[in-house]
């Protein structure tokens, strides 16, 4: 039997195989190689288990082409538990393809050395009386603490104090919300940070740009991820942490925060995107990683007009909280008929609040700047989203209505998103979309405005299929673009060669009946920009993708403008 082994990691929260922390190795094989795999694999670590007195909880998933196997282990002896884990796989496939037999008896012994070295008992007092006083316990590498943001504290991993010294009375949670789903969840965060610096507290935000506390970025790159919901949860001057929640973090390191340890999470949609990776091969797969976030909220906030939503909300075990752009959506009806809570867009143009039948909170779509007078339908639901969550933050109404108001889609509140510049007659647009859900939207809003000639730019990141990197191209096509400029994203390449996606969208469009003397390619996304603004004349419209090089491109036309 042949195998690859392909990542062996820990997993410190609830994650998209179970809610328990351990380790969890991604194996590559043939399927019909699968449950053979599993089953040796399941009988030697058992026997390592159990001869370490460890009690034996096991996980596994199988998807095409490969197989994820777990098991549970304390959060002190996570390192060693991924050697075993790794030795269980060597075990099994010696055994399997009748090769020299790994002695049990020598790993019982090595491992047992090994998690004596690494065991930390002060660390498992503290988690246990976190838990029986209900207070939020985050550990790492470097850290261990308890409590949020303002109410946090935090130790050195390697100088614990007993659970019995803490001053448990000073330990406290900060409201929490955690953001997931393939479009709008920085949009989303960025809008709920609005909402409650409005309430005159102060936000920590985590997300794909940055880590910010208050109007402070602490580090700009992608923190989606648990080490960044960690860093803002355990930040002193935090008063409520708005936490954005990426598939890849989850299916990484599972996420940031125990079992409902947030006061409220939000799936606001799932569509195509980073199929492929981690073993995530289809979009089913990926809304299963996604709806891991159920585990994490007292209140689940999620979409009534996404499918994938719709599909499994039968997992959910906490209160929803529905939302739909559709004024006689049958889910949202029967929520309230039922005296739940739902938020929608209703037939004469207002977002209403409702709690049974009783309106709460009501604001007209149009009167929201980042809509563009409810054009944007993608962000009258991100709109939608973020007051159901802030509602659960207990953000007054006033503030909420407030920070709709006052939030625009311009470089200072929302840089990349929806970003318009008028530049000689010609309207410029700048976005982050990237893929065929967020296109779509997009191109939806942008068809709707007058132009006498569109052009469009597109490009994508090496690392996605070239199913991606066909239906981006197609996006483009369905734009009814006069021009398309294909931009190379040379900051993300990721194992593709120079120029490989840029002439696999170029040959796209040319099947697709587009002529040559219509499309360009230029090396980096500004060049393709500076060709954008010299080709426009006034009355144009120029939609510019922008990913990797945003600030740069947002800064040029900020200058220019």
């Amino acid at each position: 039997m042949k195998t690859e082994l392909r990542s062996n990691r820990r997993l410190t929260g609830p994650n998209v195989i179970w809610q328990h922390p351990g380790p969890i190795i991604d194996i590559a094989l043939n399927d019909k190689d699968a449950t053979v795999f599993k089953e040796k694999w399941a009988q030697h670590i058992t026997a390592l288990l159990e001869g370490m007195g460890w009690t034996v909880e096991l996980a596994s998933r199988h998807f095409p082409g490969g197989l994820s196997l777990a098991f549970n282990a304390p959060m002190d002896r996570l390192y060693v538990a991924c050697e075993m884990n790794e030795w269980a796989y060597n075990a099994a496939l010696a055994e399997i393809n009748s090769a020299e037999q790994l002695n049990l008896d020598e790993a019982i012994e090595a491992f047992t050395q090994e998690m004596r070295q690494e065991a930390n008992p002060p660390l498992l007092r503290i988690q246990s009386a976190a838990a029986k006083r209900g207070q939020q316990f985050l550990t790492c590498d470097d850290y261990v603490s308890v409590g949020s943001g303002v109410g946090s504290q935090m130790w050195s991993v390697k100088d614990l104090p007993e659970a019995a010294s803490i001053d448990w009375d000073a330990v406290h949670r900060v409201p929490t919300a955690m953001v997931t789903g393939t479009n709008g969840k920085t949009t989303i965060v960025r809008l709920l940070r609005a909402m409650v610096v409005a309430s005159g507290k102060v936000p920590g935000m985590s997300s794909t740009d940055w880590l910010m506390v208050g109007n402070s970025i602490l580090d700009k790159g992608d923190w989606s991820g648990p080490g960044g919901a960690r860093t803002i949860l355990r930040d002193n001057r935090v008063e409520v942490a708005l936490l954005e929640t990426a598939r890849g973090g989850m299916l990484r390191r599972g996420i940031g925060v125990l079992e409902n340890e947030a006061d409220v999470a939000l799936i606001n949609n799932i569509a195509p995107d980073h199929l492929g990776e981690w073993g995530i091969q289809d979009v089913d797969m990926l809304a299963d990683t996604k709806f891991v976030l159920r585990h994490a909220g007292k209140t689940i906030v999620l979409n009534a007009d996404d499918e994938h939503c719709i599909k499994r909300a039968g997992l959910v075990t906490r209160p929803i909280v529905w939302f739909s752009l559709e004024a006689d959506n049958k889910i949202i009806a029967e929520h309230l008929a039922a005296g739940n809570q739902a938020i929608r867009l209703d037939a004469d143009g207002i977002i209403r609040f409702y709690n049974a039948g009783d309106v709460e909170f009501e604001i007209t779509a149009s009167d929201i700047p980042m809509t563009f007078g409810g054009a944007a339908l993608h962000n009258v639901a991100n709109a939608m989203a973020a007051i159901a969550v802030a509602r659960k933050l207990d953000i007054a109404d006033e503030h909420i209505a407030s920070a709709l108001s006052d939030f625009q889609s311009d470089t200072k509140d929302n840089p990349g998103r929806l970003n318009i510049f008028e530049i000689n007659g010609a309207k410029v647009i700048v976005d982050f979309a990237h893929n065929p859900h967020g296109l779509t939207a997009l191109s939806s809003m942008v068809t709707k405005m007058n132009a006498k000639r569109r052009l469009i730019t597109i490009g994508h990141a090496g690392d996605r299929q070239e199913s991606d990197f066909y239906d981006v191209a197609m996006c483009a096509v369905d734009s009814g673009a006069d021009r398309i400029l294909i931009k190379e994203q040379i900051n993300d390449l990721r194992g593709r060669e120079l120029g490989e996606v840029p002439a696999f969208m170029k040959k796209t469009l040319l099947n697709a009946g587009i002529s040559e003397d219509r499309i360009e390619i230029h090396d980096s996304e500004m060049a393709a920009t500076k060709a954008a603004l010299e080709w426009s004349k006034p009355g144009d419209i120029l939609l510019l993708l922008t990913l990797s090089e945003r600030s740069d491109v947002l800064s040029y036309l900020d200058k220019i403008s």
